[in-house]
């Protein structure tokens, strides 16, 4: 039997917001908040710059998530991440929320990391 056969099927539709999945953690169990943390640890590490954003669940899929702030350049503290995490979450209890690390040397994202969804 082949491998890929063994691969199980994540049903996701645009019609059931709970099915949907959000990159490759989305895929994974629930990140709790140690996971979280080595996970920023990370993004701090290589000098990106977090940044995060959040979107109503019904427009996820589009390209567009609303920024909370401006990045976080030349952040190094985990607990000041971890704390403006927790006030978007606040402020927009029913959005989505995610973490982007911006690489600066390569210009691009280097992290993105959904870390809330409404009711999980």
């Amino acid at each position: 039997m082949s491998k890929v056969a063994n691969i199980k099927d994540y049903r996701s539709s645009q019609d059931d917001p709970g099915s949907r999945r959000y990159g490759t953690f989305s895929y994974l169990p629930e990140m709790d908040a140690g996971r979280l943390r080595k996970q920023i640890e990370h993004i701090l590490a290589r000098g990106w710059n977090p940044a995060v954003e959040h979107v109503e669940p019904s427009r996820s899929a589009e390209n567009y998530w609303y920024m909370w702030k401006l990045p976080m350049f030349g952040e190094t503290d985990i607990d000041r991440v971890l704390a403006e995490i927790d006030e978007c979450h606040k402020a927009w209890p029913g959005h989505l929320i995610r973490l982007i690390g911006y690489d600066n040397l390569a210009q691009s994202q280097g992290a993105s990391i959904v870390v809330h969804r409404p009711g999980a």
